[in-house]
């Protein structure tokens, strides 16, 4: 069998994850990155994983995600997974309750709890205010910069070429990859750039529905009232946090505006600041917590809250527009979109040609829960 020459752009978690599952199976690979290794949105997602998905199709990606994680006990560390509903938020008490009946029916290991036995579980939580909870077992966290570093040393490992702080654009007929070395022709090129997909494919003159928009997070100090406290998704605030180095990273913060890739504030706001330190204060049993940093980054949205992963066309593909989902689903979706180049099976579900590429739309979260 012959395999193909591909250029794979964007270092981040999808990327390095496509690029190795291609290198080990043969294909002359080559990663472009305009920058370091993760240092777009895969270095500053928040590293939560869990298979605690209502779909059938997300669940398998879930499983086989936290499968490869696994592999990584130096990156992934397992931690159970809440997201909970307050008392009055009958919306999403009832969201909660079917998606949890939902996930059972697909064999996963979720409980559906009330506060009592959540506070039974973790003592670390204030849960007076909770109406339910679902707890998902099968999940944990990984660090994220630790996973496209391993990631990037297998693909290296095999014969796949890694060229960081290198500036490309790409053009569809003859399709090439265009660098400071030059123009060079592959058979395939996959742009993985997250939020610079966009402008990457306009290059090519080809048009995608896609809107960054910006996130935040920050990270506490270490505290001993953290070690009883697992994941979890506040689904009636709208914010998460899990277990880091002691303390407790806490996010979302997420702006329901589109941002420009290239001029966006890589700084937390005050207000997002001030905002979660009261949130967590409320819901762990902590006096006060300190800031050690704090930080924004940029996810993608779709029309229809669907990635796009998948042929383009000839020969020109795309993995993006994750809802801020990208990172836990890197290592299933790295190896699927790695199979379709070498002539497997996509999904037809995130089929990218559903759109024409200029539909309007408004940006959902990933996490919300309607």
């Amino acid at each position: 069998m012959e395999f193909p020459t591909v250029a794979v752009i964007g270092a981040g978690a999808i990327g390095v994850t496509a690029t190795t599952a291609l290198a080990r199976r043969g294909a002359e690979v080559t990663l472009y990155e305009r920058g370091s290794l993760a240092a777009g949105s895969s270095g500053r997602a928040a590293g939560v994983c869990y298979d605690a998905f209502a779909n059938r199709i997300d669940a398998r990606i879930g499983t086989r995600s936290l499968e490869r994680f696994r592999d990584l006990p130096d990156v992934f560390t397992e931690c159970p997974y809440v997201w909970l509903a307050q008392s009055g938020d009958e919306k999403r008490i009832s969201a909660i309750r079917k998606q949890s009946e939902q996930m059972r029916e697909l064999g996963l290991d979720v409980a559906l709890v009330d506060s009592d036995d959540l506070q039974d579980r973790f003592p670390g939580l204030v849960t007076d205010d909770i109406a339910v909870a679902a707890i998902a077992k099968g999940a944990g966290y990984a660090e994220t910069e630790s996973y496209v570093e391993a990631m990037a040393e297998r693909a290296a490992q095999n014969g796949a070429s890694i060229r960081t702080e290198t500036f490309v654009e790409i053009s569809a007929d003859p399709l090439q990859v265009i660098s400071g070395d030059g123009e060079r022709s592959f058979d395939v090129v996959l742009v993985a750039g997250g939020a610079q997909s966009k402008r990457l494919l306009n290059t090519a003159d080809v048009s995608i529905p896609l809107k960054p928009y910006r996130v935040q997070a920050l990270v506490t100090e270490e505290t001993p009232s953290t070690e009883s406290v697992p994941m979890c998704f506040d689904a009636t605030e709208n914010y998460y946090f899990r277990p880091h180095a002691g303390g407790l990273l806490v996010g979302d913060g997420t702006e329901r505006v589109e941002s420009d890739p290239e001029h966006w504030k890589h700084e937390a706001d005050e207000g997002f600041v001030q905002r979660t330190r009261e949130q967590i204060v409320e819901r762990v049993r902590l006096d006060q917590i300190d800031v050690r940093e704090a930080w924004a980054g940029l996810c993608t949205a779709t029309p229809d809250g669907e990635p796009l992963l998948g042929e383009l066309r000839s020969g020109l593909f795309i993995a993006t527009g994750f809802h801020g989902h990208g990172f836990m689903r890197s290592p299933a979706l790295g190896e699927k979109i790695a199979n379709e180049i070498l002539g497997g099976d996509g999904i037809q579900r995130f089929d990218p040609t559903r759109f024409d590429g200029d539909e309007t739309f408004e940006i959902v979260a990933g996490m919300d829960i309607e």
